[in-house]
């Protein structure tokens, strides 16, 4: 296992697996969709007071005021260093996110 990562591999860790998908079908957190927004369980504190945002690929929870990347959500999730956090999503990066997203888009839209 390398002691460091690229740049360039982290970069794409953090922004090419989406965070709903990593949240609902990936780490399998609690998530619903409410006023046609996704939600999920805040590994934190919790509370479903959460959103995510496409754009930036981040979650965010509101109760605890804490932002997560994919790599933090995992650590947290899975109880994990950095290192092996990283290493888990390097195997899930293999998948492919495009029938990945449409799979979330189709539970999204069935709720």
């Amino acid at each position: 296992m390398p002691q460091k990562y690229s740049k360039q591999t982290l970069w794409k860790i953090r922004n090419q697996i989406p965070i709903t998908a990593l949240i609902a079908d990936i780490l399998e957190i609690p998530h619903k969709t409410h006023d046609g927004y996704f939600r999920f369980l805040c590994p934190l504190c919790n509370g479903f007071h959460t959103a995510t945002n496409p754009k930036t690929n981040l979650a965010r929870c509101f109760d605890c005021q804490q932002n997560f990347n994919t790599i933090d959500l995992t650590m947290i999730a899975n109880h994990q260093n950095f290192r092996d956090a990283v290493q888990f999503l390097r195997g899930i990066k293999k998948i492919d996110t495009q029938n990945l997203c449409a799979h979330i888009a189709t539970k999204l839209n069935a709720k």
